[in-house]
């Protein structure tokens, strides 16, 4: 698939883009889960099922920056014990996307954003209600087990189908104890190797090759900019307004992909 003559992009349309990589970097490295706006915009300048494509290699800039951030602060037994649920999502995502065409790709996308910014307020409600610990809950529990593979399952998938996996993994990991450090540095090596090991997947499926790397070299120049901006504002932002804004901006794009 030649990605490149499957749209035509404006002087607009890339600052929108521009706009949506600058935000990954933020999310990456400050406010996990804002990058489904991001989604949002580039499923609605681009086709939808080509844009996961065009998504993914800025999300993995994004990813590396936050890794170098927060090295440190990862939590690797919760990781493991995700991993091999997170895979199985994956394939079945492929499949999908194997099978959807670009209209049911859309709409999958819009209602999984919708899907996430109900888990995010649900999430937002439990994490006032509770004092965060500072280690995740025990990782040999049956029950701990158990939560691990649902979400990671649900992660995969979403993340497969339109990089959406972010606020999954999100509820996971606070309802799991994590602190703010940790829960960066967790998430920031879970994505990191989710996104690169989805490589392969969307280039067999025609979503990535030479001519659409070239945007996302252009792209990736603003994602470096919204990570450190990121950094700098992770101990300073009011994040319940920025979380209410983000959710807002989900709902809008979710429901603008849903009736397009």
């Amino acid at each position: 698939m030649n990605t490149m003559t499957l749209w035509h992009i404006s002087g607009w349309g890339f600052a929108a883009l521009a706009f949506a990589a600058l935000l990954v970097g933020f999310s990456k490295t400050a406010v996990s889960g804002a990058n489904t706006v991001s989604l949002a915009i580039f499923a609605a300048v681009l086709p939808a099922r080509a844009s996961t494509g065009v998504l993914l290699p800025v999300l993995i800039a994004g990813d590396v920056l936050a890794v170098l951030t927060y090295r440190r602060h990862a939590h690797w037994p919760t990781l493991w014990r995700l991993f091999p649920a997170v895979a199985a999502g994956v394939v079945v995502g492929t499949l999908f996307l194997v099978w959807a065409d670009d209209g049911v790709v859309r709409t999958s996308i819009g209602a999984i954003l919708l899907l996430m910014a109900g888990v995010t307020l649900w999430r937002r409600r439990r994490a006032e209600s509770a004092d965060g610990a500072d280690e995740p809950d025990a990782v040999t529990s049956r029950a701990g087990r158990m939560k691990a593979r649902s979400y990671g399952v649900l992660g995969g998938f979403t993340t497969m189908v339109a990089n959406a996996g972010g606020p999954v993994m999100s509820m996971y990991l606070l309802s799991a104890g994590f602190r703010k450090l940790g829960f960066l540095g967790t998430s920031a090596f879970f994505f990191l190797i989710v996104n690169v090991s989805k490589v392969p997947f969307s280039a067999g499926l025609g979503l990535i090759d030479g001519r659409s790397l070239l945007l996302d070299a252009a792209l990736a120049v603003f994602v470096v900019p919204g990570a450190l901006f990121g950094k700098w504002a992770v101990n300073r932002i009011n994040q319940r307004l920025f979380e209410q804004l983000v959710i807002a901006a989900t709902v809008v794009g979710g429901v603008q992909l849903l009736l397009r």
